[in-house]
């Protein structure tokens, strides 16, 4: 069945209005980015829409692993430039609730006790980039291009910072937030970027083998683990360790 952000079924018709499809395969719930014409820039109808869609998979009890995608052939050109006119000085009401509601949607995958996977073709830069390395898992195209070219538009890229100082060595980090530079398929898995490089036509497919086998594993403890793995990498060793012991007596419930 697919769905749209309101959630109320659409069969086989998508409505140009809506800017996300929800698409259930059993316990495994696809989000796929639907502004193909804009390369699925993420204005703030679809930055909400998708936030407010992982939200909703993760309450959903049914719900294992879901997969992010993008309509079309790109995964997500990045913040909409357009929206930027009305984004001024003169309006701080609206800038500010626009970056808390792009920086929440940043990392809000990684918060998640459901885990997700991105599947990424073509596009991924500027929020597209942010989004494919805050999933848990990322299958790339051969025909990706990730990178962040703010900077060329004279934006900083502040709100994405976190994620790629967290997922690149900072000499790699500074040269592509600074020069705009584009990482291909083969350097995203060469620099730890990518789990899987595919071709173009079978990125969702690849991503849904995964979300499935994720699926078959006791929810409540992939939840736990998903959360420890995240914690510990923020404390120091003593810490981290005590915090796997917690985890380590909770896990002896999860077997029935």
């Amino acid at each position: 069945m697919t769905v749209t952000t309101s959630g109320q079924p659409t069969g086989t018709g998508v409505a140009p209005a809506d800017v996300l499809l929800v698409e259930d395969r059993g316990p495994v719930r696809i989000l796929t980015l639907n502004r193909p014409d804009k390369r699925n820039a993420l204005n703030t109808a679809l930055t909400r829409a998708l936030s407010d869609a992982l939200t909703a998979a993760e309450d959903d009890g049914g719900i294992r692993a879901v997969v992010l995608a993008g309509a079309g052939r790109g995964f997500c050109s990045g913040a909409d430039l357009s929206e930027f006119a009305d984004l001024t000085p003169d309006a701080p009401d609206a800038v500010l609730e626009r970056a808390a509601l792009t920086a929440r949607l940043q990392s809000q995958m990684q918060q998640m006790g459901t885990p997700v996977v991105a599947a990424v073709r073509g596009a991924a830069v500027g929020g597209g980039a942010g989004l494919a390395v805050g999933a848990d898992m990322t299958v790339v195209g051969t025909d990706l291009k990730f990178g962040y070219p703010e900077l060329r538009h004279s934006i900083v890229p502040a709100l994405v910072m976190t994620g790629l100082q967290r997922h690149l060595s900072r000499k790699l980090a500074f040269e592509l937030l600074s020069t705009g530079r584009l990482l291909t398929a083969a350097e995203a898995m060469e620099h730890g970027l990518a789990n899987r490089v595919v071709e173009p036509d079978h990125v969702v497919d690849t991503a849904l083998e995964i979300a499935e086998r994720w699926a078959a594993v006791e929810p409540r403890a992939l939840s736990a683990a998903k959360d420890l793995f995240y914690r510990v990498a923020d404390l120091p060793t003593e810490a981290a360790m005590r915090a796997g012991q917690d985890v380590n007596a909770l896990m002896r419930g999860f077997r029935g």
